[in-house]
């Protein structure tokens, strides 16, 4: 039995650490460009395969009207949702909301292909430059500057190449002369 035991909680621990980058895509909040689907269950018209959210950060939904989403997880707009429906049009609205296409990011500099690329949960810089084709002869195989979307100051900063890229991100690969 102490050998079950063990097993059991070694696997509930294995369980418990959750891959950085599904820790960041929980943690995820919603803007312009991204696209969410929304399932009411038991109700088609109030379901959605793929919503884009518009430049304004709002989504139109039925009944409550323009919604701000910008800056909102997935969860929290379920929530939302779910508030918003319970008490005048559904007893006990069961909503799922799941991110389905996320705003792309940019990588341009020193790339072979420079533009704008389709996020994918975990990638990192170095991945994220193979997408554009990868380095230049010239390019800095060691670092890059990222603006962030979410930073409201809009800084560069120097990322190496295991750094996580997010959606909306701005990324430029400089040139070297060593």
């Amino acid at each position: 039995m102490p050998r079950l035991c063990l097993m059991l909680m070694s696997l509930w621990a294995a369980l418990a650490v959750t891959p950085a980058w599904a820790q960041g895509v929980a943690s995820y909040t919603l803007n312009a460009g991204d696209s969410v689907r929304i399932h009411v269950y038991g109700e088609e018209d109030l379901s959605f395969d793929q919503l884009l959210i518009g430049h304004n950060g709002r989504i139109s939904y039925p009944f409550l009207g323009e919604l701000t989403v910008i800056g909102k997880s997935a969860s929290q707009l379920q929530a939302e949702l779910t508030a918003g429906l319970k008490p005048d049009y559904l007893i006990d609205p069961r909503i799922s909301v799941s991110v389905v296409k996320y705003r792309p990011f940019f990588v341009n500099g020193e790339v072979k292909n420079p533009g704008g690329v389709n996020f994918q949960p975990g990638l990192t810089l170095g991945k994220a430059i193979s997408l554009a084709g990868g380095f230049t002869e010239r390019a800095n195989k060691k670092q890059a500057l990222v603006i962030s979307d979410n930073d409201p100051g809009r800084k560069e900063r120097k990322v190496a190449l295991d750094y996580n890229v997010q959606p909306g991100d701005i990324i430029t690969v400089q040139d070297t002369f060593f």
